[in-house]
């Protein structure tokens, strides 16, 4: 089956990233995070999640104030509690963490809430520093908007790349503008591809997060966002769950039973769809998502993140596929 996807202009078709570093193995059906940094680096690699302090152009007023409609806004835990601790002592305390509870031994410094571009190029540059500094850590992981990634911003992560382990996290949800303006994105879809474009580069990796049961969406509309990115440039997928959180424009509509979410069947349905037309060496960094339990109203069958996984890997099994299956490399699209 064909699904259309969008292309930028002068788009020469997408690059794989395949090497003798990056083999494939393990038991899972797609190409999990853990597996192929495991396979890259030999050992147990765990990323070590940082609240630098941004905030977000769609909440600070630049380009709005209320944020994209399933966002409660809170940041992490950590800004929750208080003053946030420096870079450097966060970095510290999930080493210690992972290092005594899962063994690992090389870590990423992911630089997770909200915009952590959104900042002069001088300032990003002492926080990135400041992590790579730290004891065992390999590199980074930077979550973003294609909005608020300059030619300068991206100069400096590419220069990392080049011997550091870097990822460049875009939120971009879905590839219909429509979608985009229904949750309240305040970007379009021909910023993302125009941000993927220049951020391409032969050791800076791209990483992309779509959610799955947006408001207004069917299985068409999301399968086009998939093949979208399948023809890109981009060496990683992070696919999450629409969650209807407390506090949140979503969360409300939910309560007032405007909002219909989706079922687990329907969304293990779709994930395994989606698998299938993804090229084969494309990371796999998320295949659900869980809230806050503080604040969480709905579906209630996603509280149990374990489950859901579970339930991917069985439908995976039962229809015999694997990532991959119904992408076509030779034209760079799938079938």
């Amino acid at each position: 089956m064909a699904y259309n996807s969008i292309k930028p202009k002068n788009y020469k078709g997408r690059q794989t990233f395949v090497s003798p570093t990056h083999t494939r193995s393990g038991s899972k059906r797609y190409h999990d995070l853990k597996t192929y940094w495991r396979n890259r680096f030999g050992c147990t690699v765990y990323k070590l999640p940082v609240d630098a302090g941004f905030t977000c152009p769609n909440r600070d007023g630049f380009l709005g104030t209320g944020g994209c409609i399933y966002c409660d806004g809170r940041g992490s835990r950590l800004r929750q509690e208080g003053p946030l601790p420096s870079v450097s002592e966060q970095i510290r305390r999930g080493r210690e963490f992972y290092r005594n509870r899962k063994g690992a031994k090389k870590f990423i410094a992911y630089f997770q809430t909200f915009t952590n571009t959104y900042a002069p190029c001088g300032s990003l540059k002492r926080l990135y520093d400041e992590a790579l500094a730290q004891e065992d850590v390999i590199g980074l992981s930077v979550g973003t908007r294609p909005d608020c990634v300059s030619d300068e911003v991206l100069g400096l992560l590419k220069d990392y790349a080049r011997d550091r382990h870097v990822w460049l996290e875009f939120g971009l949800q879905s590839i219909h503008d429509k979608t985009l303006l229904r949750i309240n994105r305040e970007h379009t879809a021909a910023q993302f591809l125009d941000a993927v474009a220049r951020a391409v580069d032969e050791n800076l990796l791209i990483c992309t997060h779509i959610i799955l049961g947006l408001p207004g969406e069917n299985h068409e509309d999301v399968m086009q966002t998939a093949a979208t990115l399948a023809s890109l440039p981009i060496q990683g997928i992070k696919i999450h769950l629409l969650l209807a959180l407390e506090g949140t424009v979503l969360g409300e509509e939910y309560k007032k039973g405007q909002l219909t979410l989706w079922p687990r069947e329907e969304y293990v349905q779709t994930v395994c769809d989606v698998l299938e037309i993804l090229p084969p060496d494309m990371v796999i960094q998320r295949l659900t998502a869980d809230g806050y339990q503080d604040i969480f109203l709905a579906p209630a069958w996603a509280s149990n993140k374990m489950s859901v996984l579970n339930a991917i890997d069985r439908e995976l099994e039962r229809r015999n596929i694997r990532q991959g299956r119904l992408y076509r490399s030779d034209l760079n699209r799938p079938r």
